[in-house]
């Protein structure tokens, strides 16, 4: 899954930047571009005017704007810059490891998409919850409202289970403290309850379900919470900290502000001295705050309301340090999320829409067309909508006298017509949702290109050989000896593109992984293979002869690559190619290794040096080998068009 690469490496950041800069100035430019067209429409064709629209319930004005803003949250946090090369390691892996093999499996193979293509999938992360947050915010009521909630459910389930490995419900620390289960769970929820038909707003059961079942969920936590033998009833054991004293010093280690960090320890202190007066208080709270939602009269709904949401601002603080401040949060965790609920709940029980006297009819607007639309939308109120503007009595006339001559021309004018009146009529939230929708799939598609491709980003092996700028240079040519005994020169390859470097045919680390880069390379070429020499030449004054360069070969699978060679030669012949193509070769005292440069030099067509990339593959992950064979593949590609 890992990369190997550090989240602060200086290219990744940079790239990620880079890219996060572009797709925002698209971004940018959607919104424009669709407001003006609406702007310039409303001033072609006055819009006209019906019927005012039902209110919005306020439980569920709280659950889209308080997750539409949690949305918007998370998209800034994973605009971080260390989020490209640090979500796998310091995110993704440290939630898994406690889980089931077959949950690991699972969310493995997300952090290995991630890791193979760190810079798609970070911008990517980045827009696609920033538009959804901006969707949830700006569509308040109708089709598109409902919409929105359904991609929160569906992305929500996603960032579940390969970012939270299911909330950790696999995992033998489970906790309501914790998170359990799982903050983007309860983005699911609150974007499911959005999606709900109007109907379902009008009478207080949708509060009264949603208080209730968070009122089973909080005593189901409590058991959880007081089960024995999980270490939550100890403060420490035998000088180590208990579950919840050690989960709490872990926070403390993150870097975080001072000041946070004070408070989260002197918890963490407190904890440790008194865990189980601790975990009593959690139990029976969770467990009155849930028998209090459970059946819920308003009075009784209120009090348990407000003091559930002051304990889950406590936990907030002093045991969940604010969810995002240490490490590379991605979120606020559970409890910000639980409190938006548990208000909304609480809301839909008193304030139904039944209860909200609707807005009087407003008046046409003269000139305006005055023909409305019902919509029914799966039981909802209906929601007077106006319908397209008809053509004015001038542009009907112009349309009459075209069709005498060019029917088609009439026809297109009348099209024209109901277009422009049609977007004159779309109000501007409808618009600004049009623009979210689009900055999020401008974020999904590249991440479902990258999800298929099993090829990882060259950004990767950039960032561990570091920049080397373009060559221009002849190749120093050379006379050496193939495996078979075939005399092999530079010149008898002109015509084709040369990747050369320089293997130790008894090397037992980097030169095996060098040879199956360039293996994949070939892979990665395809057809354009033919027209592709892979050479290497042995790189070790003791062990030279063609007897080891064949059984390199045969070790490493190379003899299936049409135009793969390894090429030897006398010590003369091979010190004297060593030095004109700079590679320093000496064998270690002591018995030592050999020692070499990790090099990989590009000669196009014609005969000249083109590339030198240094291929020492550093972390050498499944993500870097095979990230070095796409950035190989690039050099041979360019390579060939230069040519």
């Amino acid at each position: 899954m890992n990369s190997g690469l550090s989240p602060d490496d200086p290219t990744l950041v940079t790239a990620f930047k880079s890219v996060l800069l572009h797709q925002g100035l698209i971004a940018a430019a959607i919104l424009v571009v669709l407001l003006l067209l609406w702007s310039t429409s409303r001033n072609w064709v006055p819009a006209a005017v019906g019927a005012a629209p039902s209110p919005e319930p306020v439980g569920r004005r709280v659950l889209r704007i308080g997750f539409g803003l949690l949305w918007v949250l998370d998209g800034i946090l994973q605009a971080q810059p260390q989020m490209a090369g640090g979500l796998p390691s310091q995110v993704i892996e440290p939630t898994a490891q406690s889980s089931p093999g077959w949950v690991q499996s699972v969310v493995n193979a997300g952090g290995t998409v991630w890791s193979d293509h760190p810079i798609e999938l970070a911008a990517a992360s980045v827009w696609v919850q920033a538009g959804i947050g901006l969707w949830l915010l700006v569509a308040v009521r109708g089709r598109w409202s409902r919409a929105a909630g359904l991609a929160s459910v569906a992305w929500g389930l996603v960032v579940w289970v390969l970012g939270e490995s299911f909330g950790g419900i696999f995992a033998p620390g489970l906790s309501w403290l914790s998170g359990a289960p799982g903050a983007v769970l309860l983005y699911c929820v609150g974007g499911a309850l959005i999606a709900l038909p109007l109907a379902a707003w009008r009478t207080g059961r949708t509060g009264r379900l949603l208080l209730a079942g968070t009122g089973v969920f909080f005593i189901g936590m409590a058991v959880l919470q007081a089960w024995p033998g999980r270490g939550f009833w100890q403060g420490s054991v035998h000088g180590t900290p208990g579950s919840l004293a050690g989960m709490i010093t872990q926070m403390t280690q993150l870097s975080q502000p001072h000041v946070i960090g004070a408070v989260v320890s002197a918890f963490g202190s407190f904890d440790t001295a008194h865990g189980f007066a601790v975990n009593l208080f959690v139990v029976i709270t969770l467990a009155v705050f849930g028998a209090g939602l459970l059946f819920p009269r308003p009075a009784v709904a209120r009090a348990a309301v407000i003091a559930a949401s002051v304990l889950c601002l406590a936990v907030w603080v002093l045991v969940q340090d604010f969810g995002f401040f240490g490490g590379l949060g991605t979120d606020p965790n559970s409890m910000i999320p639980t409190v938006i609920l548990l208000t909304a709940g609480y809301l839909a029980l008193t304030r139904p829409l039944a209860a909200v006297q609707p807005a009087p009819a407003t008046e046409a607007v003269p000139g305006a067309a005055d023909a409305v639309i019902p919509q029914a939308v799966a039981g909802e109120t209906l929601i007077a909508e106006p319908a397209a503007a008809e053509l004015t009595a001038a542009e009907a006339s112009k349309v009459a006298a075209a069709a005498a001559t060019d029917p088609q021309a009439a026809g297109a004018h009348a099209w024209t017509g109901r277009l422009t009146a049609a977007l004159a009529a779309t109000s501007v939230g409808t618009v600004a949702a049009i623009a979210a929708v689009a900055i999020i799939i401008m974020g999904a598609a590249p991440m479902a290109v990258a999800t298929t491709n099993g090829t990882a980003d060259p950004i990767l092996a950039e960032a561990v050989s570091g920049y080397t700028p373009p060559v221009d240079a002849p190749a120093p040519g050379f006379q050496l000896t193939d495996t078979s005994g075939r005399t092999v020169t530079l010149a008898s390859l002109r015509g084709k593109v040369v990747m050369l470097t320089f293997l130790d045919p008894v090397c037992t680390s980097d030169c095996p992984i060098i040879a199956q880069e360039l293996k994949s390379t070939a892979e990665l070429l395809g057809s354009q293979d033919r027209q592709v020499e892979m050479v290497a030449i042995a790189a070790n004054p003791t062990y030279y002869s063609t007897a080891f360069t064949r059984a390199f070969d045969e070790q490493e699978g190379l003899t299936t690559i049409p135009d793969w060679t390894f090429l030897t030669g006398s010590l003369s012949q091979l010190n004297q190619v060593w030095e004109h193509y700079g590679a320093d070769v000496e064998n270690l005292p002591a018995g030592g290794m050999t020692m070499h440069p990790d090099l990989v030099v590009v000669i196009d067509p014609a005969g000249n040096i083109v590339q030198e990339t240094n291929s020492d593959p550093g972390p050498a992950t499944g993500a870097t080998q095979t990230s070095y064979a796409a950035l190989f593949a690039e050099d041979a590609r360019q390579a060939m068009s230069q040519s």
